[in-house]
């Protein structure tokens, strides 16, 4: 069984303006796709229902299994938690907390914290001497890796990222790809939700969303 599957997928607003139309989309285990398209095309609407934060109006969506228009928010929410790990553009990380506590967080709200587990996490991504630095001490490429971090720490069965690298400069762009690709090498499955041509060409596989449709799909040259 593929580990997601879209079936015709729409997504309609007040009865009248459609942010998504009929969405047919397999990812199997292991995949990395990039999901492109110009802002407004419907890709972060996409990324919402894949990452179970909206309900489709419309079609079925099967993640790991499971029908995702047939469960109720509360199990939407948990299959967020447990399944999904997420990465932002804005990083989203808590300005008061520490690195290591901003991923010892989604931990508690998975299980249970574990401080060396949290630090193994970000010796991950090369942040391991940085762990007791706030936010505002870390450089857009370390939140971004601590976000990384942050997503992987609960062992989900998908990494979503939506424009992982629109706040960062060339350097840590690279750097940050550099990661998603050892992720990947190891079997994680990503969804990369972005507008860059460069980003995209990254992926082993990318989809152009344009005007809520799917226009293509195809094989992109590592």
């Amino acid at each position: 069984m593929s580990l997601l599957q879209l079936k015709d997928v729409s997504m309609e607003y007040g009865g009248r303006v459609f942010a998504l139309q009929h969405i047919n989309l397999t990812v199997e285990g292991g995949d990395w796709l990039a999901v492109m398209g110009p802002s407004g095309s419907g890709k972060t609407t996409l990324m919402n229902v894949i990452g179970c934060m909206d309900k489709a109006t419309s079609g079925s969506v099967i993640l790991d299994g499971i029908e995702l228009t047939q469960v109720s928010p509360k199990e939407l929410t948990r299959l967020r938690r447990d399944k999904i790990g997420m990465v932002f553009q804005q990083f989203h990380l808590i300005p008061y907390l520490t690195a290591v506590e901003n991923i010892m967080v989604a931990q508690y709200y998975h299980s249970m914290p574990d401080r060396q587990e949290a630090m193994g996490a970000l010796a991950r991504v090369g942040l391991e001497d940085r762990a007791d630095h706030l936010p505002s001490q870390l450089s857009g490429g370390e939140q971004q890796r601590v976000c990384i971090a942050r997503a992987l720490i609960n062992y989900p069965v998908l990494i979503l990222a939506d424009e992982p690298t629109g706040n960062l400069d060339e350097a840590n762009e690279k750097l940050v790809m550099k990661i998603f690709h050892e992720l990947n090498d190891e079997g994680h499955t990503i969804i990369t939700v972005t507008h860059s041509q460069e980003v995209g060409a990254e992926a082993k596989r990318a989809v152009v969303i344009e005007h809520g449709h799917m226009m293509g799909e195809g094989g992109v040259q590592l």
